[in-house]
């Protein structure tokens, strides 16, 4: 039985209630993938067991609770988090690595990309609030803003092909390789400003030190 069916079985005994648990172990890194579950919360929707407005709400207050969650245990344990063991197999010293190369170089813009990257999400979210450089009102501006992206997308989608799976798998599919190549985008984007940025500096740097040597 494929994970989709399991949580199809699963959401359709116990609603949003389940839809809202399940995504807050995904926020927790617990390797369920957030799209199929938000998939399977609009497919209950599409069959008439839940309300396809109400399973949105709950799926954004699930995916930022479980957001939250993370930022906080950083924010408020410090590197301590990083001894404990669930949080210490998500957090791998080579994902650690990877996640401060990612904020060096992107900033901020990383919070609302992770949305996007199911691998590097929780470790993320962790570090973010780890540095304690992030103010919270700000982490939640720009995970909500991806959110506001990506939950509708999925929830909405399985609705509409609640039953028609093969087609609906299809647009899984394509909605996916979609994400990944807007990603791939705005990572070019972006990397195209830092180096801008980055040219800048240098040139005002040599300008003010031509002035000092004059």
């Amino acid at each position: 039985m494929d994970i989709l069916q399991i949580l199809l079985d699963l959401f359709t005994g116990y609603g949003y209630f389940a839809v809202f648990i399940v995504l807050l172990v995904c926020g927790f890194g617990v390797p369920i993938p957030e799209d199929i579950t938000l998939v399977a919360g609009g497919i209950i929707s599409g069959l008439g067991y839940t309300d396809v407005h109400v399973m949105f709400a709950v799926g954004m207050a699930g995916v930022l609770f479980g957001d939250g969650l993370m930022f906080l245990a950083g924010r408020v344990y410090g590197d301590r988090v990083l001894r404990f063991k669930p949080i210490a197999k998500v957090m791998t010293p080579e994902r650690f690595a990877a996640v401060q190369e990612k904020f060096a170089r992107y900033g901020n813009w990383v919070l609302f990309v992770a949305r996007f990257l199911p691998g590097l999400r929780s470790p993320i979210f962790l570090t973010a609030g780890l540095t304690r450089r992030i103010p919270y009102w700000r982490f939640l501006l720009m995970d909500g803003f991806a959110a506001l992206i990506s939950v509708p997308v999925w929830v909405y989608l399985g609705y509409f092909g609640a039953r028609n799976h093969e087609w609906l798998m299809q647009m899984v599919h394509r909605g996916q390789a979609g994400i990944l190549i807007a990603i791939a985008l705005l990572a070019v984007v972006l990397g195209g400003l830092y180096w801008r940025h980055k040219r800048r500096e240098s040139k005002a740097r040599r300008n003010a030190e031509d002035l000092i040597a004059k």
